[in-house]
């Protein structure tokens, strides 16, 4: 088991994923002030500051504990949003997953492939075994593509996100190693070619 202080590039079809820098903060407070992402991650309507944001992304691959990148579309080289994993248990080998994607980088497949791509790092280089995450019931795009890449429902968290007036609900996920030896982030492919 390694900890998470190598910051890896993972390299996909259309997005890559490479280490988040001082530089960046411009570009991440435009995505972090988009309404479409303070709604589907249920942020606080607060905004970061830029000399707050300098200080965050610069201080990103300084962590040991926890792994976040950049989001790259690689059709435009555009930073478009980032992935996280944070959270890391060592001991039971598990850690929570985030993602946001801004304008420039939706609908187009590549929050999919970001995901496929972190979470095959996370099984197939850091040894984890769980990787959880938290989805609101009013994003279905990014629940879809959770379950694409092979995580499952597990319960709900009952009125644990304040959010525009009123406590929503969150629905828990998770995928684990085994499942993800089985179908490498194609479940609907492993099924298929099992039955065949």
């Amino acid at each position: 088991m390694s900890d998470f202080s190598v910051k890896p590039v993972l390299r996909g079809e259309r997005a890559l994923l490479r280490p988040l820098v001082e530089e960046d903060a411009p570009v991440m407070a435009r995505i972090l002030d988009d309404p479409e992402v303070i709604r589907l991650t249920g942020s606080p309507d607060d905004k970061f500051g830029l000399d707050r944001l300098r200080v965050w992304y610069g201080s990103r691959n300084d962590q040991t504990d926890r792994l976040d990148l950049g989001i790259v579309d690689r059709a435009s080289g555009e930073l478009v949003g980032e992935v996280v994993l944070n959270d890391w248990d060592e001991y039971n080998r598990s850690c929570s997953f985030r993602i946001l994607i801004g304008p420039a980088g939706r609908d187009r497949g590549l929050g999919t492939e970001a995901i496929r791509l972190i979470v095959g790092h996370a099984f197939e280089q850091l040894d984890l075994h769980r990787v959880s995450l938290h989805v609101l019931p009013y994003n279905p795009r990014a629940r879809r593509a959770y379950e694409k890449v092979g995580f499952v429902a597990e319960g709900v968290s009952r009125q644990s996100v304040w959010f525009g007036g009123e406590w929503i609900d969150e629905i828990q996920m998770s995928i684990l190693a085994p499942e993800w030896a089985a179908h490498r982030g194609h479940p609907d492919t492993a099924v298929t070619s099992a039955a065949s």
